[in-house]
């Protein structure tokens, strides 16, 4: 039975729910102090932008790509390892990927707070250090690291739109142009991560990087190597133990061994609270698999 079909994922409901009323507040808190970073670093960039405009647009537009990486990597650790239930991080960071994965159309029901917050958040400390960096007329390097890292910040805060975006039936006539000309996450690109098993096409800012991350199998890498160094299962809460293990079985390189054959698991508790490996055999857990 191929793995997909033996997915266990979590209630999406009670994913919902974890979307605290304190967390909201947080929210709320961050993107007004990312807003008023922003505007101070786009003020401190005012001049050195009329003096050298072609400096900043290239800080811009690397910045685009960048941002489209960072996407990608955050994605892939918050849909592979971890769980919903961790202090912080659980809430902020993992558990609206773990509700995206059980009900594609959540975002598309998020406010602007709910869609946006989680990034504003995660990006005030790369503001604040763009604002200590001190801009002298003359420094290009300065001015590109400034103009990089805030636009940077404006493009990890636009991601989960551009992401919202690809899951809406109708999205806007300027939306849908701009994703017909892939500068923005277009639905279709974006699909391919949501096809069974999940572990490709990371990228949401715009989905640049995907291909060439693929066929690098860069995250694959990583997995292996997280793997290897901790005995940790990936996507085990999303997915449930004997899915988890077929897919990272699956995506070995041929010879490197992997965690378990079909009908079998390789995969215990850990004080961490990663499942790892062990040598068992275990049967699939009761009642229907859910796949997204």
């Amino acid at each position: 039975m191929d793995a997909h079909k033996k997915l266990r994922q979590r209630d999406a409901l009670e994913l919902a729910s974890g979307y605290s009323e304190r967390f909201r507040i947080v929210e709320v808190s961050a993107i007004g102090v990312f807003f008023l970073l922003l505007a101070g670093l786009a003020y401190q960039l005012w001049d050195p932008t009329r003096r050298s405009p072609w400096l900043v647009l290239s800080a811009i537009l690397l910045a685009y790509l960048a941002a489209d990486f960072v996407s990608g990597l955050v994605h892939w650790l918050g849909d592979t390892w971890g769980s919903p239930e961790w202090m912080i991080i659980g809430e902020s960071l993992i558990r609206p990927f773990r509700e995206h994965h059980v009900d594609q159309e959540a975002i598309t029901r998020h406010d602007f707070v709910e869609t946006n917050g989680s990034n504003c958040l995660i990006s005030i400390p790369v503001a604040v250090a763009a604002l200590i960096i001190r801009l002298r007329g003359d420094d290009d390097l300065s001015i590109f690291a400034v103009s990089f890292l805030g636009s940077l910040i404006f493009w990890v805060f636009a991601t989960n739109q551009f992401h919202k975006w690809a899951h809406l039936s109708d999205p806007p006539l300027v939306v849908a142009w701009l994703q017909r000309l892939h500068l923005v996450l277009p639905p279709e690109h974006h699909a391919i991560h949501h096809a069974a098993p999940f572990s490709k096409y990371y990228c949401i800012t715009v989905g640049w990087l995907n291909w060439p991350l693929t066929k690098l199998r860069f995250f694959v890498a990583l997995e292996h190597l997280i793997s290897m160094l901790t005995g940790a299962l990936p996507r085990h809460d999303d997915f449930g133990e004997l899915a988890a293990a077929e897919t990272e079985t699956a995506t070995r390189p041929e010879g490197t061994g992997g965690y378990a054959s079909e009908g079998t698991s390789t995969c215990s508790a850990s004080s961490s609270g990663f499942p790892r490996k062990r040598a068992a055999t275990a049967t699939n857990e009761p009642g229907e698999s859910v796949t997204r």
